[in-house]
This record gives structure tokens, sequence and C-alpha cells, in this order.
């Protein structure tokens, strides 16, 4: 018999095997005729279960999911780090016997809702904020990640939730220049063992993390520099005499990473005086030490970036340019830049309304 009754229970409970697998527990019901309903929807239950178990060659619980995510995919990316934190918080959430197809709206927008009550901390200890709708966002995008890896395994889901509307609204990103006294403020501050690599930031527009160069990564023969940036992608830069005039002299410094600094603390002994590397938590807190003893507010490290495309765009009036240039994958994301031409559309228009002039002028005289 699958249906019977504990001693201390006024449950019925069913216990019933398919296909090698165990399924056990309570129907929470006392009366019998109740309690064959429950079994034999967890029947069917079961046998769904087993069959995408089967089908997808891997177990369904969460963690096991997101163990076999991280071996074969996450653990690769440029950013892995942070899909490590992300994927700890989902386990965290839901708990690891979870199966990642009980999952759906419902428990989404209660994850949603559990993250946006999160605390962050800056780089000020004292400095407490709620996490922004971006880092909410970012938690969201994880789980999705990984439902759609599942699927790559075979996993099929009757109740996938739908992504976009669990999406918190953002800001549009600002675009931020850096003007020539800002620009001469923090050169003035910058410790010489940091100033190549804020060079590197401004001739590149690369991001803080892809800037953190290996010299296997560096090839004379070439003339590129080749790295893996966001998400994984890609990005190669070609060396051209400045970035050689900058990178060149670096050489010996680390048998390893390109930046370096050389400690300055007194009690710190000789022989561990050597150079560095610069590290992307290091280079973080160095930053805001260097904009606040530059008097420079409103400006991210990121804002290199913006101030490279905006400026190559203002230089070469060429999207799709700027485009290639940043490795931006949808030219949507470059048009951010593209305010920098509104002086020139201003001026088309200009011309546009003295031909018209013109025109009717020479109308009349007829």
């Amino acid at each position: 018999m699958s249906l019977y009754r504990k001693p201390r229970s006024p449950f019925w409970h069913f216990d019933f095997q398919w296909r090698g697998h165990r399924f056990h527990g309570s129907t929470k019901c006392t009366i019998r005729r109740e309690a064959e309903k429950i079994e034999a929807i967890e029947r069917e239950k079961a046998k769904q279960f087993v069959a995408q178990t089967e089908a997808a060659r891997t177990s369904l619980r969460l963690d096991d999911i997101a163990g076999r995510y991280w071996h074969e995919h996450a653990q690769h990316l440029a950013a892995a780090a942070s899909a490590e934190v992300y994927l700890a918080l989902l386990i965290n959430f839901f708990g690891k016997d979870k199966l990642i197809t009980e999952i759906r709206d419902d428990d989404v927008t209660r994850l949603v809702a559990w993250r946006r009550g999160h605390r962050a901390r800056k780089n000020n200890p004292d400095n407490i904020s709620i996490v922004s709708p971006y880092t909410v966002n970012h938690t969201t995008e994880q789980l999705r990640k990984v439902f759609t890896r599942a699927k790559l395994w075979g996993v099929c889901f009757q109740h996938e939730p739908t992504w976009p509307k669990h999406m918190l609204p953002v800001p549009s990103e600002r675009v931020r220049e850096l003007n020539e006294d800002e620009a001469d403020r923090l050169d003035t501050h910058v410790r010489d063992d940091y100033a190549p690599l804020f060079e590197f930031a401004r001739a590149t527009g690369w991001r803080l993390r892809e800037c953190l160069l290996c010299w296997t990564e560096v090839d004379w023969t070439t003339g590129q520099i080749v790295k893996h940036g966001k998400g994984g992608k890609r990005i190669t830069r070609r060396i051209t005499s400045d970035l050689r005039a900058l990178l060149w002299p670096l050489r010996g410094h680390h048998p390893v990473f390109v930046f370096t600094y050389i400690p300055t603390r007194s009690n710190i002994s000789d022989e561990k005086l050597a150079r560095r590397p610069i590290t992307y938590g290091g280079l973080q807190s160095y930053w805001q030490r260097l904009r606040k003893r530059a008097g420079v507010e409103g400006f991210r490290f990121h804002d290199y970036r913006h101030d490279f495309g905006t400026k190559l765009l203002r230089r070469e009036r060429n999207l799709r340019l700027v485009q290639k240039a940043m490795h931006h994958s949808d030219i949507k994301t470059t048009l951010r830049y593209a305010h920098v031409l509104d002086e020139e559309v201003g001026d088309a228009l200009e011309r546009g309304a003295k031909s018209r002039t013109k025109s009717r002028t020479r109308l009349k005289v007829m």
C-alpha cells in the first residue's frame, strides 16, 4: 500500500517508487478519498520529474544545476567572481533542494523583493545604502542565465518565469566627459606608479577590469593587445605608438602583470618593497582617494570609457567606428554618445532653413 497513516499523525502519507526514484510525504488530508487524489497528483509530478531528469541527464536540484553551470561555463567568464556571488545568493534564497522546474513567477517576485531589502557597503564603511536596481536586476539576470543553460541540457520548463516583467526600471546611463581642468588636476595628484594605468584607460576606453593586463595578453610581434572582456567577449587593441611608449618602459617590473605599484608604508621590510600588481579592489580604493585629492566630483573610473567614446565620436563623426572601437555588440548602446553630434545636426538644419528661404525668395522674384 502506498498510502498509510503514521501512529502520531492524523494525516495520510504516501510512499511509492517510480523508475528507481522514491517519493514520499504527507498528503495533509485526514480523509482517505481525498488523500488518494493527492497521491495521484504526486504520482503525475513524479513521472514528469523522472522524465525531465532522464532527458536532461542531470539533477534538477538548484544546487546541482548551479554547480554544473559554474563548472561548465561561469568559472571561465571574465566576471566569474560576480557570477559566483550571485549563484550563492540564489541558493541562499531558494534553498539547495529547490527544483529549478518549480521556480515560477511568484518565486522570482519574492526574490526581487528580498534582494531590494539588502544593504550595500560603499568604499566608506560608514556609507551603507540600499542596493541599486542594477544590482537587483543582475541577480534576476543570473537566474535567467541558469535557466537558459539548463534548457541546453534538455530541461523542459512548463512555467518558465516571464523575465522582463521582473526587471526593475533603471535610469539611463549618463555620459560624463572629463574636461581639461579636471584632467589636469587628476594628472597633478596621481602617483607615478599608478599613472600608466590611468593613461591606458584614457587611451583605450576599456573597463576597469579590462585594464588590468597580463604580459601574456600583450603581443609585441603582432602589435596587438588581446583580452577577454565583459561577458567573455574577445577584445583587441592595436599597439599604437602612444601605447607602445606607455607599455614598453614597464617591462621587467613584474613577470606576470603589466601595471604595478610600489608599497609606500614605512613598516614594510626592504625585501617586500618590490612592485606588486594593481588589483581591482586596490585600484577602486586608490581612485576614491585620488578623486578626493584632485577635487573631481561626479566622475567614476568607468567614465573614462564614456570620455573616450565621446571624444572619439566628436573627432571622427562616425557611430559605426565608435561602436567597433568600444566593442559594443548593439549600436543602440553607442547611440548614448550621439549627443555630441547635436551641434552638427543643428548646423545641417540651419543650412536647410537658409536653402528654403532662398527658394522662397526666387519664387517671389519670378
